[in-house]
């Protein structure tokens, strides 16, 4: 998944999901998106340090989902 160890575990926190802290779905071949934290589109990297593995329903609820 990506370098900070998530376990196999999505590591979304945001607030607007339907989780109270991080959200508790494990991550299969099938059910998870890479996602930059700061969106390629306002200058964030395209690096490991700049992603994190997210299910896909933790994905679809970010601000930038969709975005190019």
């Amino acid at each position: 998944m990506t370098q900070s160890g998530n376990g196999g575990q999505c590591e979304c926190t945001r607030t607007g999901c339907s989780h109270r802290g991080r959200c508790p779905t494990k991550l299969t071949a099938h059910n998870w998106h890479a996602h930059h934290v700061t969106a390629e589109g306002v200058g964030g990297p395209n690096t490991l340090s700049n992603c994190e593995a997210l299910c896909i329903p933790c994905h679809q609820n970010t601000a930038s989902y969709g975005r190019s």
